[in-house]
């Protein structure tokens, strides 16, 4: 299915910082209808891994989209401005997952990442702590 544009919206977050660790994935269309959703336990993380994480599962994904232009919404200021490249990714545990998005980014025509506040990401957080519940029954 072809997309020119579409916006996500994700989440993750840990209970313990590190602990058991959830991402959640909101994929609108250009008419803003939810055409994708994900929620998803990944195991002990940060909160700032789980936060990359779910950039990294909303970009796998949207592979089977053919997609033009993402934009991406997050409530994670650092996340956001470290994507943007406006802060330095010092933290070991955080690169290599930066240099995953980095190097997705270059299928696309264009990606940005937007800094929204928490309570314009409720879907995404709901998915996330969705995740998180789930965990304990495993």
């Amino acid at each position: 299915m072809k997309h020119k544009k579409i916006k996500i919206y994700t989440d993750g977050g840990a209970r313990g910082n590190p602990g058991p660790a959830g991402v959640g994935v909101v994929v609108y269309d250009e008419k803003d209808n939810i055409i994708d959703t994900k929620s998803e336990y990944i195991g002990e993380a940060t909160n700032n891994q789980a936060e990359y994480r779910a950039v990294i599962v909303a970009m796998e994904l949207i592979i089977k989209y053919e997609v033009d232009e993402i934009n991406f919404f997050l409530d994670s200021e650092l996340v956001v401005k470290q994507l943007n490249r406006e802060y330095k990714v010092k933290n070991k545990g955080l690169a290599p997952l930066f240099v995953k998005i980095y190097n997705n980014m270059f299928k696309y025509k264009k990606v940005t990442f937007t800094h929204i506040r928490r309570e314009f990401n409720k879907e995404a957080d709901k998915l996330a702590n969705i995740a998180m519940d789930n965990a304990k029954l495993l």
